[in-house]
């Protein structure tokens, strides 16, 4: 039986519980982002809200502090989860290119010969509010990007609606997270202002009831002072990451947009109005998931692309090697040929030097690669006619004669 998709999953999520859930490949900072979140809390119910209570509210009604501080914890852990563990927004990719994308161009090599090659264009057009988007094609992937869209380098996967990879969720910021997420960072900005300001009241009471100095109660509560520290160190963080983002709703950019083309001056096509904007972060429907991570795979038959100039001109090849074959052996058996009637008329003429001849003939085969073009030259004269003049071959005939000779009167001088 075939596995599930999420099984042969091609990109580099985690997958928890069946494929229900799924993470990021940086999912281990998860429990670390938890930590940093639930500590501070910890300390803050029992060295500060406790003692709070009994400060200002003796009855139970103090147990507000707390409890309000325990339930917006809770709230900023479901965003997180939220975040983290679904779908940001993944692009399917394709098993095999678009083929009525598919580009066929001839290649030519440096011998002139001619390969069918496929090609797929890099970039093509799409029409976003009537204005024309460039959308680029991932090699990855196998597809055209839909705008907005982005591979992320970590996830290996393209999102919808790409805003950034962020590592303290472990999880890419898509079309179907960023509202859960721009919740997680403005809650978390909350919560840290509540215990900053829980703390700092608490060791006002301090100097009241007292009747202190700051340094007296901070001294009496160091506590208190560790969890303001903290808070405030974390403000510059989740405070400006919600500033910024509430920039970007503004103005519909996302993280990407507004670092990679800021330079560009590009006309935002997708700004439609801040209201307008802002309706369309949080009040419109979550898209559906595009991917069935527990469903099972489907095998899908084998797909081959037909091209007519790769099956003719393979033949056509096949066809002009054959032709050099056959071309090459003819001019051969011409060579043999001409070189054993060479030799006949030499012996016809010269009976009583045989053996001498032979050395002449002997040589003139070891040589016949360096004079093939000529001896060749004249076969093929002889088939087309010429051998007809017995004079012209008698004039070739002896100057092969006494260049032979010569070449041996050498040898044996040696």
């Amino acid at each position: 039986m075939a596995g599930r998709v999420f099984e042969a999953w091609k990109g580099s999520n985690k997958f928890l519980f069946g494929g229900r859930l799924i993470f990021g490949p940086d999912a281990w900072s998860i429990p670390f982002t938890f930590l940093l979140i639930i500590t501070p809390v910890c300390f803050f119910s029992v060295f500060v809200a406790t003692h709070l209570r009994r400060e200002l509210l003796p009855n139970n009604a103090g147990h507000v502090f707390l409890v309000a501080g325990v339930l917006f914890t809770v709230f900023v852990l479901i965003l997180l989860f939220l975040t983290s563990a679904r779908d940001p927004g993944i692009v399917p990719r394709n098993s095999h290119p678009p083929e009525e994308e598919l580009c066929y161009d001839t290649t030519v090599s440096s011998d002139g010969r001619q390969t069918p090659t496929v090609q797929i264009p890099r970039t093509k057009e799409v029409m976003v509010y009537g204005v024309s988007v460039r959308v680029k094609y991932c090699d990855t992937c196998m597809l055209y990007r839909p705008p907005r869209c982005s591979h992320c380098s970590i996830c290996n996967n393209c999102v919808e609606r790409f805003d950034h990879h962020c590592p303290w969720v472990g999880q890419c910021i898509g079309v179907r997270n960023y509202r859960y997420f721009f919740m997680f960072v403005s809650s978390a900005t909350i919560l840290c202002i509540y215990i900053f300001s829980m703390s700092a009241l608490y060791i006002k009471v301090l100097m009241d009831n007292h009747q202190g100095t700051v340094w007296r109660a901070m001294r009496q509560s160091p506590w208190a002072v560790m969890l303001m520290i903290y808070c405030f160190i974390s403000l510059w963080f989740v405070g400006g990451l919600t500033g910024f983002h509430l920039y970007l709703i503004s103005t519909n950019q996302t993280t990407y947009e507004n670092f990679r083309y800021r330079s560009d001056n590009r006309i935002n096509v997708y700004n439609r109005g801040c209201s307008n904007n802002f309706f369309e972060t949080f009040c419109s429907k979550v898209k559906p998931s595009r991917n069935d991570f527990r469903a099972f795979i489907k095998e899908e038959p084998p797909r081959n692309i037909t091209l007519a100039t790769t099956w003719e001109r393979p033949e056509e090849a096949d066809e002009e090697n054959r032709e050099e074959r056959r071309q090459k052996v003819e001019d051969d058996l011409d060579i043999d040929e001409d070189v054993m009637k060479l030799q006949q008329r030499l012996n016809d003429e010269e009976g009583s030097d045989t053996a001498h001849h032979k050395i002449d003939i002997d040589q003139m085969r070891i040589g016949s690669n360096e004079r093939a073009p000529t001896i060749r030259s004249e076969a093929r004269h002889g088939n087309w006619g010429a051998r007809s003049n017995a004079q012209e071959e008698d004039v070739i005939a002896g100057s092969s004669v006494r260049e032979s000779r010569s070449y041996a009167a050498a040898e044996e001088g040696r």
